[in-house]
């Protein structure tokens, strides 16, 4: 944790905002319509990490490795995403923490990145609901790049776009597919533990460190140096 850091790539759903209300409301509509019973939000909450597409095979299969059938998926994942479309925003809140945080890291100069499995055509609307898009140097979607987390490319993506090297840039979630992500980049990694992370604990994963919120974590960055590096005329 005493690293100095250069940039800061965050997750989105578990780590800045609680979204479980509004995927559940999408994914209980989806089942309704098919004719199928509802599930209980907080089932539904731990199928919450890999994408919207595997979040409707989870729901459908009842089960974190359920797959549907392929038909029966080919019918319920239109319907989910028009649900989705309409839900999402309406109960998504910032956890403890997340706007004072992203505050102080924009403070210290650092270039800061959104990194989700979430497909683009809701992030950005999502952000922009919740009033964090203006903390964003860029961000990456489910669908920006060919492959999701837990693969590494749109990590090193976002480094990309934001000129940071890996080493330097650190990585904030919620769940192993961060940090499996995180690592394979070469980036540092901590996690939140008030995330979905699949319904299992973030002790389970091996991140660097295990912060409150990211005010917290904010704090721990300008305590180890990290932020915009200047020399002696304060000039980049």
């Amino acid at each position: 944790m005493s690293r100095s850091f250069r940039a800061v790539l965050l997750d989105l759903d578990g780590t800045l905002l609680h979204t479980a209300p509004d995927l559940a409301a999408a994914a209980n509509r989806m089942l309704g319509e098919l004719g199928l019973p509802p599930r209980a939000p907080d089932e539904l909450a731990t199928f919450i990490g890999k994408g919207l597409p595997a979040l409707v095979h989870r729901a459908l299969a009842g089960g974190l490795d359920g797959v549907a059938e392929q038909a029966l998926f080919d019918r319920a994942l239109p319907i989910f995403e028009r649900c989705y479309a309409e839900e999402s925003g309406r109960r998504a809140t910032p956890y403890p923490g997340v706007v004072d945080g992203l505050e102080r890291m924009r403070a210290l100069g650092l270039p800061l990145g959104c990194v989700t499995n979430k497909a683009g055509r809701f992030t950005q609307d999502l952000l922009d609901r919740a009033d964090l898009a203006r903390f964003f140097h860029c961000v990456v979607s489910g669908d920006t790049v060919a492959r999701k987390k837990p693969d590494p490319l749109p990590i090193l993506h976002a480094c990309e776009r934001l000129g940071a090297e890996p080493r330097l840039t650190l990585v904030i979630g919620d769940s192993l597919n961060d940090v499996q992500a995180a690592r394979a980049a070469g980036c540092a990694v901590w996690c939140v533990p008030y995330g979905y992370n699949e319904g299992r604990p973030v002790s389970e994963v091996e991140c660097d460190a295990v912060v409150e919120s990211l005010l917290d974590a904010a704090r721990l960055i300008e305590a180890a140096g990290g932020g915009v590096v200047r020399d002696d005329a304060g000039v980049l």
